[in-house]
């Protein structure tokens, strides 16, 4: 196997530290390439188009999903769809990198069935339920009626750690992004 055709999952509950784990990963790593997905949830302020997400409406995410663009997608919420485009892994592929997905728990379990071999899964968790909702607080981008639905869905979510690779508690920052090196340079050193 080529080493740009491998692929690495990071999938969580929202909150928990995934994204902050990926932008380390791929600051100290310039093999990796972020696999950007594609929504049709508003974009947030600080959000950039063709950097953050794909920002699709709703008729034009169903029109791609009809079209078989999708490697994997889903209805999260009611009319907030989340995918992976095929065309997003060609552009990665072609500029000979290794994709990096952050995903959400259902995508990421989709997107190893989908990979086989060639993906590693790493399910990252906040040390508690409580930990979790502080830090959702702590970002002032929800409703009580938001967060409530997210913690909701945490605890579904957390009944899916087991079926990927690697758990890793997201207690302190530094110890997270270490052992998420180790987990990844030893899966990129395999063959």
């Amino acid at each position: 196997m080529k080493l740009n055709e491998k692929v690495i999952i990071f999938s969580a509950p929202s909150g928990a530290g995934k994204t902050t784990i990926v932008r380390h990963l791929l600051s100290v790593n310039n093999t990796l390439a972020f696999s950007i997905s594609a929504c049709s949830r508003e974009r947030r302020n600080t959000e950039i188009d063709g950097k953050d997400y794909y920002f699709l409406s709703v008729d034009d995410f169903k029109r791609k999903i009809q079209s078989k663009s999708f490697v994997e997608w889903e209805e999260v919420y009611k009319d907030h769809y989340y995918g992976t485009l095929i065309s997003e892994v060609h552009r990665i592929w072609e500029g000979h990198k290794i994709i990096v997905f952050d995903v959400d728990v259902v995508g990421g379990l989709n997107l190893k069935k989908y990979f086989g071999d060639k993906a590693i899964s790493i399910f990252v968790k906040a040390p508690s339920l409580k930990e979790l909702e502080t830090r959702l607080r702590n970002r002032k981008t929800e409703t009580e009626h938001t967060l409530q639905t997210r913690l909701n869905k945490a605890k579904k979510e957390m009944k899916f750690a087991k079926e990927f690779d690697f758990i890793l508690v997201n207690d302190y920052p530094e110890t997270s992004f270490k052992k998420a090196e180790r987990i990844v340079n030893s899966f990129l050193d395999s063959h």
